[in-house]
């Protein structure tokens, strides 16, 4: 079944484009690594709408789930295993990031997620090609 059939709620589709415009610095900073498809060809979605919960990023050619987890979510381990409960019942696969890991280490982050999508990361690296493909006008970053 494709996440195009699952229903979704009206209130996760609005908080869902909230939450895409008032985007933390570590969603932003990790959004910048995944997004036209950037890591490994890999399609991902940010702030996607399932069931009544907003995932943070979706891949759904790897049923994947990433969730980043900072001081929003002090306080929340309920809703947490509520929101992921939710999601590994239709079949997802839930990694979750702390931000501190995303600003601090994010070349392990996007290692770490090719992993979980799927990938084999040293076969990647074998063939000659960048893990994480950013635009040239991009000059803040290398390629990891």
């Amino acid at each position: 079944m494709t996440l195009r059939r699952v229903p979704k709620s009206k209130l996760a589709i609005r908080r869902a484009r909230e939450l895409r415009k008032a985007m933390t610095l570590p969603e932003r900073e990790l959004w910048r690594l995944l997004r036209d498809r950037r890591l490994a060809n890999l399609k991902l979605r940010r702030q996607q709408p399932i069931g009544n919960y907003v995932a943070d990023f979706f891949c759904e050619s790897a049923n994947l789930i990433v969730e980043l987890d900072g001081a929003s979510h002090d306080g929340r381990a309920g809703y947490d295993r509520s929101q992921q409960g939710c999601f590994e019942s239709r079949g997802l696969h839930v990694l979750r990031i702390s931000n501190d890991d995303v600003t601090g280490d994010p070349e392990a982050v996007i290692i770490g997620v090719a992993k979980a999508a799927g990938i084999d990361v040293n076969d990647w690296l074998k063939g000659g090609r960048n893990l994480v493909k950013l635009p040239d006008d991009d000059s803040s970053r290398t390629d990891l």
